[in-house]
């Protein structure tokens, strides 16, 4: 039997005007309590997202093993945090466990006017000054497990002394009471399962009717028939 090559008489079909899509970025806000994953959950939705950047905040505090200036933070004193401060250089800033952390304005306003998606992990605290600013944002908190599970990971991680756990399982209580505030909630008890919810999250906003470009969509099926008539 002879073989027989078989073309299609259908021209593909190009990829849409990127026109369509052309909006100010998103500035995605998520909180979670500490030893919950947020950390790993960020850093898999910048590499598994296009478009998408990570802000990168200020602190006094040391760093931990493995963390480098400038990726996970900007490690510097209080002095200068100070001085950051009285030239309202950051968007929000707060102390937390008696380190400052702070949001830095400049690059993530230039990220969002360049139609560059941005992802901010920061705490409950921060998030509210961020969400007075930018009330478009959309803000996602992740839940651990249950508390017996949060215990665990924070004790496994060994950087916390028993009294700075402590510390930090009364604060998570005091937390979870801002969950109505976030437009989504993602339970991290599997890790796959939480990102895929938060990766449909990203897609989805993106996609509302809200942030496309109106004024492509009207010259393109609307006003360019009326003028053709």
């Amino acid at each position: 039997m002879s073989s027989m090559t078989t073309t299609s008489s259908t021209a593909p079909v190009p990829n849409p005007p990127r026109a369509l899509t052309d909006r100010r970025g998103i500035l995605f806000i998520i909180s979670a309590p500490s030893g919950t994953g947020k950390t790993t959950l960020c850093k898999q939705l910048t590499a598994n997202l296009p478009n998408l950047w990570q802000s990168v905040s200020y602190t006094t505090r040391k760093p931990r093993p493995g963390e480098e200036h400038g990726r996970e933070y900007y490690f510097t004193d209080e002095q200068l945090f100070q001085e950051m401060i009285e030239r309202s250089e950051f968007v929000e800033w707060a102390r937390v466990y008696g380190n400052l952390y702070g949001t830095p304005w400049k690059l993530l306003a230039e990220k969002i006017e360049r139609n560059i998606d941005v992802l901010l992990e920061i705490d409950v605290q921060g998030a509210i000054q961020v969400r007075k600013r930018f009330e478009d944002s959309v803000s996602i908190f992740i839940l651990p497990p249950s508390i017996t599970v949060l215990r665990s990971r924070l004790e496994t991680r060994g950087s916390d002394s028993p009294e700075e756990i402590q510390a930090r399982l009364q604060k998570v209580k005091e937390e979870v009471w801002s969950y109505r505030d976030y437009t989504y909630i993602v339970q991290n008890d599997d890790l796959t399962r939480s990102q895929r919810d938060l990766e449909s999250i990203f897609w989805s906003e993106r996609l509302k009717t809200e942030r496309l470009n109106m004024t492509w969509i009207e010259n393109n099926f609307i006003l360019d028939g009326e003028r053709k008539s």
